[in-house]
């Protein structure tokens, strides 16, 4: 009887050795390539040592994942501090290339584990048939080792799940995409974002490795944003400059500056170019994914909301959620691949490079008429969203007819919130103003005015006044171009308020005046009417007070019989301030009503409101204080509700002034405090500095 093992034999020769598993690991594995000096680095560094200080104090394994875009520069922060582990990790350092953007596919999981048992010592011919008998002996033999391991360039999860080694150990996993399958293997996420600009010509200097970035510190600046952060990018016009010792660093941003080469010239082998490492991930994408990507590619404006995405998608067989459902997946997978950025509350952008890979990618691969069809859905997103804001800000505004492009037209839901109107427009305000810039080029001129006149009521509550002024100017010049008289019109009267606003009384005279030969050349009786208010608003400005009278008791009496009954009423409103500067109480106190009746009835509440802001201020004057809290109130009830932050401020500063006479300095002080915060806020620094000055008056009063 033999028990264990047992060998049999006619003759042997020499020694005989036995053995029941496989032998030992005879050495440690280095596998870990170089690492690369690191710049611009130092708070990711820090957090990942964190994570490593954390998990040894909780006795667990440390995971990581760095995630971002190709080329952002993930393996050089993985090695650079993975290098610096290895007196605490004296067991070795194993690497695998995932290779997810592989022209052969991602590694195999079972492939790579067989490295790993070789790289430890395991003979080929003892290692395990299976992924799951492999990961298993791996995590045996790592489980009393100190080691660190780094995935590079992992596709999934469930890749680099067999991949993780046992025992107290570091493992770190780069990714294009977030790996957040890992989350429940205490996987710790690090989005790597471009680098600051600072660093980056930090990283120029030290890949030159010359005096040029010193001498032309503007010009390294300049490059150092055109290649926008992405260290890639960096290394590779460093590389161009280093190999040309005597070239300018101008040289190369001139070569940059033109958008449509930029990804061109940031190349220097084949497969060392930014648009090689994107190229990698787009390949990657679903088709659904990619054609969302490409057609984003064509946004205008710095960034977007889903629901742009969802008018890119949108098709007119379907129903509007469909598209919205559609877009926020595919959202989600361009985010998951790092191609767009998370900035808060449903919102994406694309870093630069990015974008234009993007749109690249969509003039290579969209048809003209597709591309076009795009971007005017977008377009037609903001204009429909903005009337929405209109009509609740001020549905009297939208007069003039405003059509949409084929469709279907994707806008967001704004309710009837009036802040939430006015919050929408002054966040899309850049996106709008990028569209009102291009769509004269891009075919469709008339967006360019409607887009202009859609936004209108954030210009006077807002008082964004450098865009009022760019949105008008290119709208005059849209319907210039377009022939179309009505617009030209209202561009200049529109855009003339702003002039009005900005001080610029003299140039906002002229645009009026202009608005009124126009309109007496077309015969236009009414719309030469609505000039005289605003030009004698010009005229009050001016500090011509008789001439701007004339004007508006002429306004008075020409838009009722023009049948504008509500404009007429504005009249009686201009007219009632004129009259109220001059000390004649009862004519302005008798307009401000007149204007408050009119203006009611029209169901123009701002402006009833501002009427009655007026005759509350016109009934201090009159020492009767009662019948000024109640219309200042009925005012600021209103006014509130319409986040018109200027007028709300002049109700409020109105009050504050009726607490003052009434003995009451408390209120007095919380009232002019708000108006002071209200007026700061609409940059009314004038308005702002008076009630400052009361505000000091009354403490001095409770001092003595």
């Amino acid at each position: 009887m033999v028990r264990g093992p047992s060998v049999q034999a006619d003759a042997v020769h020499g020694g005989i050795h036995i053995s029941t598993a496989a032998p030992a690991p005879p050495h440690r594995p280095w596998q870990l390539p170089p690492a690369v000096p690191l710049t611009g680095r130092t708070a990711e560094t820090a957090l990942l040592e964190g994570h490593r200080d954390r998990a040894a104090r909780a006795g667990r394994p440390v995971l990581a994942a760095v995630s971002g875009l190709g080329g952002v520069g993930k393996t050089a922060l993985a090695l650079a501090w993975l290098h610096t582990l290895r007196p605490d990790f004296p067991g070795g350092q194993l690497y695998a290339d995932l290779g997810a953007r592989s022209p052969q596919g991602p590694a195999d999981p079972a492939e790579v584990l067989s490295g790993f048992l070789r790289g430890l010592g395991v003979p080929p011919q003892h290692v395990p048939a299976t992924v799951a008998e492999r990961a298993a002996r791996y995590r045996s033999l790592t489980a009393d080792l100190r080691i660190v391991v780094l995935l590079d360039d992992a596709d999934t999860a469930a890749q680099v799940r067999p991949l993780l080694p046992g025992g107290r150990n570091v493992t770190l996993v780069t990714s294009r995409r977030r790996m957040s399958g890992l989350t429940l293997e205490g996987c710790h996420h690090l989005p790597l974002a471009p680098l600051g600009p600072e660093a980056s010509v930090e990283l120029l200097a030290d890949t030159l490795a010359d005096d040029r970035v010193a001498a032309q510190p503007d010009d390294a600046h300049a490059l150092a944003e055109l290649c926008a952060g992405l260290p890639l990018a960096v290394r590779l016009v460093g590389a161009r400059l280093a190999a040309r010792p005597r070239r300018r660093i101008t040289t190369m941003v001139h070569a940059l500056s033109e958008e449509h080469g930029r990804l061109d010239a940031l190349a220097l082998d084949g497969d060392r170019s930014v648009r090689a490492a994107l190229d990698l991930t787009y390949q990657a994408l679903p088709d659904a994914a990619a054609r969302l990507y490409r057609l984003l590619g064509l946004h205008p404006g710095p960034e977007f909301g889903s629901a742009v995405a969802a008018a890119v998608l949108a098709c007119g067989t379907e129903p509007p959620h469909t598209a919205h459902d559609a877009a926020a997946g595919l959202l989600d997978a361009l985010y998951d691949w790092n191609l767009l950025l998370d900035t808060g509350e449903d919102r994406y952008r694309f870093h630069d490079l990015v974008r234009l890979h993007a749109a690249a990618k969509a003039q290579e691969t969209d048809a003209p008429e597709d591309r076009t069809a795009a971007l005017r859905r977008i377009a037609d997103h903001y204009l429909a969203t903005a009337m929405a804001a209109e009509k609740i800000l001020d549905p009297q505004h939208a007069t003039l007819p405003r059509p949409f492009g084929p469709g279907p037209v994707v806008a967001e839901d704004l309710g009837d919130d009036a802040e939430a109107a006015l919050d929408w427009l002054e966040r899309e305000l850049t996106n709008v103003m990028a569209l009102v810039r291009s769509a004269r080029t891009a075919g469709f001129p008339q967006l360019s005015w409607q887009l202009t006149d859609a936004i209108w009521p954030l210009f006077p509550r807002r008082k964004h006044y450098d865009q009022w002024r760019a949105a008008h100017a290119e709208g005059l010049a849209a319907a210039q171009e377009l022939g179309d008289r009505a617009a030209e019109c209202r561009m200049l009267t529109s855009g003339g308020l702003g002039e009005l606003g900005r001080g610029s009384h003299r140039t906002a005279l002229e645009m009026f005046e202009r608005a009124a030969r126009l309109f007496a050349a077309d015969g236009d009786t009414l719309g030469h009417a609505r000039t005289l208010n605003y030009r004698g608003l010009a005229q009050q400005r001016l500090g011509n007070p008789a001439e701007a009278a004339a004007l508006f008791a002429r306004a008075a009496a020409e838009l009722p019989a023009c049948g504008d009954h509500r404009a007429g009423g504005l009249a009686r409103l201009n007219a009632a301030d004129i009259a109220l500067a001059a000390g004649q109480w009862e004519r302005a106190a008798e307009d401000a009503d007149a204007a408050r009746t009119t203006l009611r009835a029209a169901d123009d509440a701002y402006n009833a409101a501002r009427a009655a802001t007026l005759l509350g201020r016109i009934r201090l004057r009159q020492g009767r204080p009662d019948e000024a809290e109640s219309r200042l109130t009925e005012a600021l009830t209103v006014l509130r509700a319409m986040a018109a932050g200027y007028e709300t401020a002049r109700a409020v500063e109105a009050l504050a002034e009726l607490a003052a006479l009434r003995g009451q300095p408390e209120e007095a002080r919380d009232r002019y405090r708000e108006a002071l915060d209200l007026y700061t806020a609409v940059n009314r620094p004038e308005s702002a500095a008076a009630v400052h000055d009361r505000l000091r008056l009354l403490d001095e009063d409770a001092a003595d």
